[in-house]
């Protein structure tokens, strides 16, 4: 048999085999060789960066993680009487909520209850970042806004129609309400609506569970029921962030030669 690349009897000489490795002689439409695998460690370590929030990845979590790193700074550093007093005017208890809403509502939601220590702020990283990345920043930030939003008003209109009717005492319209988390778990129950069953099932078991045991303790019934409504809020969403969705742009077709 003669060797590849040599000319055969009484024909034309061939043009020289190529060099390259993990090709076969007389199989047409070889495109070249494999692609070099990525160095040990390096796939995996960009995965997981992933899950943090980045200017260019998801620019609304991360400029919201900013402005939640200074007010936690504020709130650790400042003299108590001071933090007290921003939190009080921040809070969306009934006597701000009928007398300045929407500046309430968007100022409450620029501290964190409980500080960066607060399981809440992990959860805002991982879960934000996951959801901007999947649906874009402005649709995140209105599934977040429903969340607190609506959570409050469905916790504290009942506080006030209990003072009007006699049931709690006129301090409840002050009641201190400020944080991230009605926002927080609205966007964990919109996040699961994008996940695969195996992943979206255990998430929502352990995370209204987690919720459900809170109420149980009844330590701070109107928060826990603030919490379980904003989850439900995010799942109701499930047909409308399934329709945001961003699907991955094709690949571009490579020709093959005939």
């Amino acid at each position: 048999m003669s060797p590849p690349g040599a000319p055969l009897s009484g024909a034309p000489a061939a043009f020289p085999a190529p060099a390259v490795p993990g090709l076969l002689d007389g199989m047409p439409r070889q495109r070249g060789p494999a692609p070099a695998a990525d160095p040990a460690g390096t796939a995996p370590a960009a995965r997981w960066w992933r899950l943090l929030p980045t200017p260019a990845g998801a620019p609304f979590t991360f400029a919201y993680a900013a402005l939640l790193a200074v007010t936690s700074v504020v709130a650790a550093l400042a003299d108590p009487a001071v933090v007290h007093a921003l939190h009080q005017d921040s809070s969306t208890d009934v006597a701000h909520l009928l007398s300045t809403p929407v500046p309430v509502l968007l100022a409450s939601a620029v501290w964190i209850a409980g500080g960066v220590v607060s399981p809440y702020a992990l959860a805002f990283l991982v879960v934000l970042t996951a959801l901007e990345r999947r649906i874009g920043g402005t649709r995140t930030a209105c599934v977040f806004l429903a969340g607190h939003v609506l959570a409050t008003l469905a916790t504290e209109v009942p506080v006030g129609i209990a003072v009007l009717c006699g049931h709690l005492p006129g301090t409840s319209l002050h009641r201190l309400d400020y944080g991230i988390s009605f926002g927080v778990a609205a966007s964990v129950g919109a996040l699961a609506g994008l996940l695969g069953p195996w992943l979206r099932w255990p998430l929502l078991t352990l995370v209204g569970g987690a919720l459900l045991n809170d109420l149980i303790v009844f330590a701070d019934p109107m928060t826990n029921w603030g919490h379980l409504i904003a989850l439900g809020t995010g799942v109701a969403a499930w047909p409308l962030v399934r329709r945001w969705q961003r699907t991955p742009a094709p690949a571009l077709a490579v020709p093959v030669p005939r």
